[in-house]
């Protein structure tokens, strides 16, 4: 167990300083591969080891607490020097005063810790293996897509060292963060991965690129005083800097609620909660595997895993249930802002901001059936998100757009990729897929708070809308019968089919991962809020009958299948121009013999659903109910 979690943590960063070392482009290949397999194969492994605890032998007289104050000191410091190398106060200055804080922390407040340096349970492993299988697989499409991303580029020098070293050193911070104990450590993993954003959203280096990157930086160091704040006050209150304690400790009872809320205030900047949006969004400017990343598997999900571990200590709190209606508005908010774009990775940004909503008001619901949701939601967002970005950088790369409007009719010149990229759009809203289950626990649970179902029930039907409306622009064009499959690298194919066939399996598989997860050694140690029997999830308000509904998918696609065969057959048909008719497609004689192109387009609402006409009035509202998280511990 503490090879596994050594290897979880340590490999990454070793293979990292590789990576920037390696000049053959074949030998890093072979470096992101291997590491990836081993990162995989170990997380799987750790299944059979929780819930452990341990802390390892001091090296050199030194404890794994003693042992990360310098590198966190540098870290903060190096953070210090890219303000003042892009003349930023907004970085310099938060930056500044958590190294000042944390150097009276550590001097002066704390005398010998008594800390179990690793913990895992069952919600540890599940970030685990969300870190390792999709951030591995992410890495493994990165390696054909940065060659091609370089090319277009025109680059006189490849700068994929940096690129992969730091991509591998993420996941080294982020594993390290969901595994610690002592919140200390989890501090120095929390600025790690700010820092490791800032470079890779900055990666490319023009000023778009740059420019993100630092609104990336200060909001997140914003999070990281935040955390620091909160963490001298709780160790002020309980004179521990042990995680368990902390949120076993009865809400309280000693516990400031203020620090509490501070550290929630930490996560909702790290996942990007409104008013500190705009740093996600701005991330897209970075090469695509950067984007899934972020999204999926790293970064974001660090809020949620921070909200999530420290829930039992805000139960039945005000606290809890603010919370609980600032993640709903985020829901709605980000679902309302989505309906208004075209380009499909701000489409992607908007829906990751508005899932993470929806996930910390059902932590702020704090009920067995919320925080079941809340787990599910992050499983199968992490594996379908990932799948889409993925979907998406592919596409970007052979249209030379990210425009849904130019993604009409796809599947005839992309079509395996473009059914993919509507698979992943079906397990968003539909049945049987799992995100759909999380949605229905979520709202079964929000059913006795009138403001936080109202909310999540509207953000529920924009979130259909605009799925809706981009599978149907992938699909629009009539069907031939005939595909030409495009050609893809197979590290390419690999990780969409992988992904894919993830989100499908883990679908099919729900009733058994819960059995697992939330009845065996459950997470957070609430009562199992569902029986179980024959597939069949079920509660004293209802059932959801996830195996059969499973089945009946799975004839649903046999029956398109056939249906494509069939459709081989069939003659086509242009539709009616409103004129003469010719040859050319979608052209028609109209008024003075004069030649028309007809055009089709979606409804994009931007007068009602635009960034510049909501993000104002959003980025205020959440202003007054994050002051409102924070004056109701007062």
């Amino acid at each position: 167990m503490q090879a596994l979690t050594s290897i979880l943590i340590l490999l990454p960063f070793m293979a990292a300083v590789c990576c920037f070392l390696a000049e053959s482009g074949r030998f890093r290949s072979y470096i992101v591969l291997a590491t990836g397999g081993i990162l995989i194969a170990s997380s799987l492994l750790l299944i059979f080891y929780v819930p452990f605890a341990f802390s390892p032998q001091a090296v050199f007289g030194l404890n794994v607490h003693e042992s990360v104050q310098i590198p966190d000191f540098l870290l903060m410091a190096l953070i210090l020097y890219y303000g003042f190398r892009h003349r930023s106060l907004a970085v310099i200055i938060p930056t500044a005063i958590q190294i000042v804080l944390m150097i009276w922390f550590e001097g002066f407040m704390i005398e010998d810790p008594v800390v179990q340096a690793f913990y895992g349970d069952n919600l540890s492993l599940i970030l685990v293996l969300i870190i390792s299988i999709v951030g591995s697989i992410i890495c493994f499409q990165a390696i054909p897509y940065m060659k091609t991303h370089e090319a277009h580029r025109h680059l006189s020098e490849s700068r994929q060292p940096r690129f992969f070293g730091i991509m591998l050193f993420f996941l080294g911070a982020m594993n390290g963060l969901v595994l610690s104990n002592d919140t200390t450590v989890i501090h120095f993993f929390f600025e790690a991965t700010t820092l490791c954003s800032f470079l890779l959203i900055g990666h490319d280096g023009d000023e778009t690129a740059v420019r993100n990157s630092v609104r990336a930086l200060w909001m997140n160091s914003l999070g990281g005083l935040a955390f620091t704040v909160a963490l001298m006050m709780i160790y002020r209150n309980l004179g521990s800097i042990d995680m368990q304690q902390i949120i076993q400790t009865p809400p309280g009872a000693g516990l400031s609620f203020l620090a509490l809320a501070l550290l929630c205030l930490a996560a909702f900047t790290k996942s990007a909660q409104f008013p500190m949006q705009s740093w996600l969004t701005g991330a897209m400017v970075a090469p695509t595997p950067v984007s899934a990343l972020l999204h999926s598997s790293t970064m974001v999900k660090v809020g949620v895993y921070l909200a999530l571990r420290l829930a039992p200590a805000m139960q039945g709190s005000f606290l809890s249930h603010c919370i609980a209606v600032f993640g709903a508005f985020s829901f709605l908010a980000a679902a309302g802002l989505a309906v208004g774009q075209s380009n499909g990775k701000k489409v992607l940004a908007y829906s990751t901001i508005s899932n993470l909503g929806l996930i910390f008001a059902c932590v702020g619901l704090d009920t067995p059936e919320s925080i079941t949701a809340a787990i599910l939601l992050i499983i199968f967002h992490a594996v379908t998100k990932a799948m889409l970005f993925l979907c998406v950088g592919t596409i970007e790369q052979h249209i030379d757009s990210r425009d849904i409007e130019d993604m009409r009719g796809l599947y005839s010149k992309m079509p395996l990729t473009a059914l993919i990229t509507v698979m992943g759009v079906v397990m968003m809203i539909m049945p049987p897929f799992g995100l759909l289950l999380g949605k229905w626990m979520a709202m079964e649970a929000a059913a006795v708070n009138i403001f936080v179902i109202f909310l999540m029930a509207v953000g529920s039907a924009l979130t259909a809308m605009y799925w809706a409306r981009w599978a149907g622009t992938l699909m629009s064009d009539p069907f031939a019968g005939k595909f030409t499959l495009e050609k893809q690298p197979v590290l390419t194919w690999a990780a969409l089919l992988s992904l894919c066939a993830g989100a499908g399996l883990l679908s099919i598989t729900v009733p058994w991962l819960y059995a697992k997860l939330f009845t065996s050694s459950m997470t957070l140690n609430y009562t199992p809020p569902y029986s179980l029997h024959d597939g069949v999830l079920e509660n004293a308000y209802g059932v959801f009958a996830a195996l059969p509904l499973c089945l009946i998918a799975v004839l649903g696609f046999l029956q398109s299948i056939l249906s494509v065969r069939w459709a081989t057959k069939a003659r086509i048909s242009t539709p009616y121009l409103s004129g003469i008719q010719t040859a050319e497609p979608r052209v028609f004689t109209g008024p003075m013999n004069q030649r028309v192109q007809a055009e089709a387009g979606n409804y994009y609402l931007s007068n009602i659903f635009g960034e510049r006409t909501l993000t104002v009035w959003i980025n205020l509202a959440a202003g007054v109910l994050l002051i409102l998280i924070i004056g109701s511990t007062l």
